[in-house]
């Protein structure tokens, strides 16, 4: 009989929530009286947005994310809207614009300049008039530049391509008409392949975004979802929703069956929206109750029991909704590894709340900071309209690394591929990591070197380490192929080095033994 031990080793049990003091808070915000269910905020690393209260239409105030304390009640808004604004997303990949939808039908992109506000905002940088009924989500694409996804109560999914240089936009280039009530959740997977819907008819779809085609529906009579989340690459979608006792309830799903749920767990008897957050760096779920004070956090894990509790983050405040920070804007020094912003109206507020791991050393902790994605796109609008797949390019968070910017290549490359084949599959999948960009010289040192082997005579060229042969393979035409060759030249030097290294120990370790026997011999 196998033993299995009461406690899973795991290096986030012992995650805190800590609230940031008075003076690293947001005070005076007019915070949205709306009661639409959403988030009501978003941030980045440059700003912190917030729907705010506007007569006569819509607003929400933009505030540099270190400009804390209290708030000019004067101070400038984006107002552009006829109506409430319901939801708003910043873009990942350009810190200074971001994207609105409204009661008015309408969704607005707005550029944010780069000084501080001095008067309000009223004209958009682009208009997007599609739907019949107000816009209460979108969601950017996570790799693809420029795609935004946006729907309404017209029961309809528009895709949009912002690549193009009208202004106003009334035609998207793709619409998704597979539901029959309003859909109240929308979520990607990690290449943005799929969309995740949830939908007021109590089914979660799992949808093919530019084919239309629904390839996973799924309804269970004892869980009315509101909310729906892919869970990175762990091929499973989380839920939250409502019991038929009318409890809080959380439940996780095999994405290629949704028939019936893998887990399901009542959590309390509150009223209150249940906001499920993921982190697929740390494999960590974050389960933000709506009018309570309250954040549970679990880790995820591939086999049974799935969902493993962690701790739960108490206040007694309770939060209308909800903003995080990306993982590029976090304070790695403080080992914290996420960063939510609580909307307080009761106190007209905004509270910072840390993650944070503890650990006695003050150096980089990288076991807790894997590659994350960076803010660069993998893709553009085009490419992924035609069909291409590809992960989120990848960045460490290893202090001084945040201005690295280098060409892509894929993190794992078959150990027999061929270098040109690398620049000739558009379609090919995986997730993209962003390299230290290379001296020049050391560039420069390549190219020599691979001249001067294409200048040796045929019996006496040198053949390429790591699955690449001069024979098989000619030598890189591009920079990109250049860099990925030297990369992998370094990785098996690498390795070589380290074979060397134990081919010397077990040297001195017969050396030793054969001491040992003349030593023995000479005594008889």
């Amino acid at each position: 009989m196998s033993w299995h031990p009461q406690y899973r080793s795991s290096k986030f049990r012992h995650v805190y929530g800590k609230a940031a003091s008075k003076e690293k808070c947001y005070d005076c915000v007019p915070i949205t009286h709306n009661v639409h269910d959403n988030h009501f905020c978003a941030v980045n690393p440059s700003f912190i947005a917030v729907v705010t209260e506007c007569a006569g239409g819509g607003a929400f105030l933009v505030i540099p994310i270190k400009q804390t304390g209290k708030l000019d009640p004067h101070y400038p808004k984006v107002c552009g809207h006829k109506g409430s604004v319901l939801d708003i997303k910043w873009n990942p990949f350009n810190d200074f614009v971001i994207a609105s939808c409204s009661e008015d039908a309408t969704v607005k992109i707005w550029d944010i300049p780069n000084q501080l506000l001095k008067r309000s905002i009223t004209t958009p940088k682009k208009e997007l008039l599609g739907h019949a009924r107000r816009v209460g989500l979108i969601e950017w694409h996570p790799t693809a530049d420029n795609i935004l996804f946006s729907s309404g109560y017209d029961y309809k999914i528009m895709i949009w391509n912002l690549d193009v240089t009208d202004a106003v936009l009334s035609k998207p280039v793709k619409i998704l008409d597979a539901h029959k009530d309003v859909v109240l959740s929308m979520s990607f997977n990690t290449d943005g392949s799929l969309l995740a819907t949830a939908c007021r008819d109590r089914k979660i779809r799992v949808i093919d975004p530019r084919a239309g085609t629904v390839l996973q529906e799924g309804s269970y009579k004892s869980h009315r979802v509101n909310k729906v989340l892919f869970l990175g690459n762990m091929k499973m979608l989380f839920s939250t929703g409502m019991s038929r006792w009318n409890n809080r309830q959380i439940a996780l799903w095999d994405q290629n069956d949704l028939s019936v749920p893998l887990l399901e767990e009542d959590l309390d008897g509150s009223s209150g929206l249940l906001f499920p957050v993921y982190d697929s760096d740390t494999c960590m779920l974050y389960v933000v109750g709506k009018g309570d004070g309250n954040i549970r956090y679990y880790e995820i894990s591939p086999e049974k029991p799935y969902l493993n509790y962690l701790m739960e983050y108490r206040s007694h405040l309770p939060q209308k909704g909800i903003g995080m920070m990306p993982k590029r804007g976090l304070d790695v020094a403080a080992c914290e590894i996420f960063r939510f912003y609580k909307l307080i109206p009761t106190k007209s507020l905004i509270e910072p709340i840390s993650m944070i791991v503890p650990r006695r050393s003050e150096s980089y902790q990288a076991d807790i900071y894997p590659l994350t994605a960076a803010a660069q796109p993998a893709l553009t609008a085009e490419e992924w309209l035609t069909g291409i797949n590809k992960g989120p390019l990848l960045v460490s968070l290893r202090p001084g690394s945040e201005a690295v910017k280098s060409l892509p290549q894929f993190l794992e490359p078959e150990p027999l591929m061929k270098a040109t084949n690398l620049s000739q599959q558009p379609g090919a999948q995986g997730r993209m990591l962003l390299e230290d960009k290379q001296k020049p010289r050391e560039i420069e040192h390549g190219r020599k070197r691979l001249k001067a082997e294409e200048s040796l005579p045929e019996n006496e060229q040198m053949c390429l380490s790591n699955g690449f042969d001069i024979f098989e393979c000619p030598p890189p035409k591009t920079e990109n192929e250049l860099l990925q060759m030297y990369y992998q030249q370094q990785e098996e030097i690498r390795r070589l080095r380290g074979l060397i290294i134990q081919r010397d120990i077990q040297i001195k370790q017969l050396e030793l033994e054969l001491r040992n026997l003349c030593t023995d011999t000479g005594n008889y």
